[in-house]
């Protein structure tokens, strides 16, 4: 494949990049990335050397487009988004601009190139929260999203469904429960409680602890994508039995990515604490966030079906993960 991997200097997108040229070395990656707060040039050092890397953004349509002719792209992955609950309530404008007209920007240069395939990288988060006892979400359940972050992800996949139905690009569309492991943006949650304590600071939960996750290893996560990636085209066929929810008769393709192992933010702080050799008296509960989520769950039968199944546990993953947080402290 020659991809265009959006966002590719991020978190996820960084693992991502890493992960496909080490088991793809032959296939081209042209990684675009604005280098914003959340984004790193740095975390692609390993292959920076076997990868094409352009600062910019993807609600530049004539840029994205030169990059799909110039290296013959014939698929994006496109994990560039603004993700940080917080900063969104504060200020929506910068999580409209990427996540809405930037997903558009990306529809629009699929409909003048309708061979590219697009992978859209979504989020839990678009169908709201959940009730202890709920079942967990499936694809194709209704968006219910609380906070000015997910109704933007909600918002692009929106326009993502419409433009499978009224164009018949060739998308597919993932979302993941709550990802962790190195290159974290440091105001996320686990990286939050490690820097914290790193410094003997008290460590701030919002209101008792008691919400609750499915926490997945980040890698677990790009594999799933790889999986999907290797597959999901071929049921672009209607033909084609699927073992997926569809939507569209068979023009587009959902699958939720979940690990399902749920915990409660308290515990998992106290997990971390624990690693570091920390005391639990260092937690310090705060005013609760406006809107906050109770709980996020998600059926991922689909990919599953496809042979995919996370293979780090989370003990195993907040090992790697507050080492390597130790290590750049």
């Amino acid at each position: 494949m020659n991809l265009l991997v959006t966002g590719g200097a991020g978190f996820i997108g960084s693992h991502f990049v890493l992960r496909h040229k080490e088991e793809s070395p032959d296939d081209t990656i042209v990684v675009l990335d604005s280098l914003t707060y959340a984004g790193n040039k740095s975390f692609l050092e390993p292959v920076l050397n076997r990868i094409r890397f352009v600062q910019g953004d993807i609600a530049d349509v004539e840029l994205v487009t030169q990059l799909i002719v110039r290296y013959e792209i014939d698929t994006i992955v496109n994990f560039a988004a603004e993700t940080h609950v917080d900063r969104s309530i504060k200020n929506a404008v910068p999580f409209i601009h990427t996540n809405i007209l930037g997903v558009q920007a990306l529809i629009e240069v699929c409909k003048a190139h309708p061979a590219v395939r697009l992978l859209h990288i979504s989020t839990d988060e678009v169908f709201g929260d959940l009730a202890d006892g709920d079942a967990p979400k499936k694809s194709g359940d209704a968006f219910f999203p609380s906070s000015p972050y997910a109704a933007t992800k909600a918002s692009g996949e929106m326009l993502l469904l419409a433009a499978m139905r009224t164009w018949k690009l060739k998308i597919a569309i993932t979302r993941c429960t709550n990802n962790y492991g190195p290159h974290q943006a440091e105001e996320k949650f686990i990286p939050t409680v490690v820097r914290h304590a790193l410094r003997n600071e008290p460590v701030p939960i919002y209101a008792q602890g008691k919400n609750k996750r499915d926490w997945l290893y980040v890698t677990d996560h790009t594999d799933a994508l790889e999986v999907i990636l290797k597959t999901a085209w071929a049921f672009f066929d209607p033909e084609v039995p699927g073992v997926h929810e569809s939507q569209s008769k068979g023009s587009g393709h959902r699958f939720n990515i979940s690990a399902d192992d749920e915990r409660q933010n308290i515990d998992v702080a106290k997990m971390i604490l624990q690693i570091m050799g920390k005391p639990d008296d260092l937690i310090k509960f705060v005013e609760d966030r406006p809107g906050h989520d109770w709980r996020y769950a998600l059926d991922s039968s689909g990919v599953r079906k496809l042979g995919w199944k996370p293979k780090i546990s989370f003990e195993e993953g907040l090992k790697t993960t507050v080492e390597w947080y130790r290590r750049r402290a």
